[in-house]
């Protein structure tokens, strides 16, 4: 199974592989009521969020059962909000919906939503993550997604959004982790960085009570990704960047393991976990991004495919 991208319902695809089979999953559902992508039984186009939540579930309750014991789920995940019932966005040229997100904060759907007032934020990451904690799963972090470029917004009455969440959970109480590959560079330690600007207010040898034991190399990585957006060329317009996954595939699954990914889209997951000597395996139901993964595949891997 491994290396394969298939042409399938995640929902029926999954339950033909085997127990404890894949290492980590990295993936991205699609967003509650933002796009319409064209085909029969997708995911996001339910008639409420607690619908949504609960297809999400199910599903990712097959992928832990499909995950090894250490094992780690990656969920980028973005929120909507609650639409006037005006507006369907932009649709191109392949029938695909595009940018509802950015139009008047209007769902693809033409009618409100029972519960929810025009204007709220759903709160969509927040209710996947305490119905997977619900479901068994262990909620591990929140990790926010900070875009420096994100997509323009018109709207005045609140910030412009630029930022999603990535969710870690664990299938177990202890999980593979590797820190080490993901750590990041340090430029100095704390209490040379008080000296040099004037608050060194604790004895030479103590910050914070704590003795200085001199320069550290390497830090921890911090819960805050800044990474920019990348433009899809081919007829996929809601595809995480190449370098948001990276550390999420270093971390959370060894080199020669399995990365599943059930919502594989325009095949970023196969391209980071074949670039960082995983192997992957995947679904997508839509029939033209399986062709665009493909040769997204073939484009940038060549005979390393």
């Amino acid at each position: 199974m491994e290396n394969i991208i298939f042409n399938e319902d995640c929902r029926t695809g999954l339950r033909k592989l085997p127990d404890k089979s894949v290492d980590c999953c990295v993936t991205s559902p699609p967003y509650f009521g933002l796009r319409d992508y064209g085909v029969n039984e997708q995911i996001g186009l339910e008639e409420t969020p607690e619908l949504y939540i609960v297809q999400l579930v199910e599903i990712f309750t097959e992928v832990k059962r499909i995950l090894k014991t250490g094992g780690t789920l990656w969920v980028n995940i973005g929120d909507s909000y609650a639409g006037s019932g005006r507006g369907k966005g932009d649709v191109n040229k392949k029938g695909i919906q595009q940018k509802a997100s950015y139009v008047g904060d209007c769902f693809v759907k033409p009618f409100r939503l029972n519960g929810y007032k025009n204007k709220d934020l759903i709160g969509i990451p927040w209710m996947l993550a305490f119905a997977l904690r619900d479901a068994g799963w262990y909620l591990r972090q929140d990790i926010i997604w900070a875009k420096p470029n994100p997509m323009p917004e018109s709207i005045k009455d609140r910030c412009t959004k630029s930022h999603e969440h990535i969710l870690l959970l664990s299938k177990s109480g202890r999980y593979y982790f590797d820190h080490e590959a993901i750590q990041t560079e340090t430029i100095g330690n704390e209490h040379d960085k008080r000296a040099r600007i004037g608050r060194k207010t604790f004895p030479t040898e103590y910050i914070n009570g704590i003795r200085a034991t001199g320069y550290y190399p390497k830090a921890n990585k911090r819960d805050v990704w800044t990474v920019c957006t990348e433009p899809e060329p081919e007829a996929h317009f809601a595809c995480y960047p190449q370098k948001l996954i990276v550390d999420c595939i270093k971390a959370g699954c060894p080199e020669n393991g399995i990365v599943l990914d059930p919502f594989m889209g325009s095949g970023t997951t196969a391209v980071v976990a074949r670039k960082l000597n995983r192997y992957y395996v995947g679904f997508e139901l839509n029939p033209d991004y399986v062709k665009i993964a493909n040769a997204k595949l073939k484009r940038e891997l060549g005979l390393f495919l």
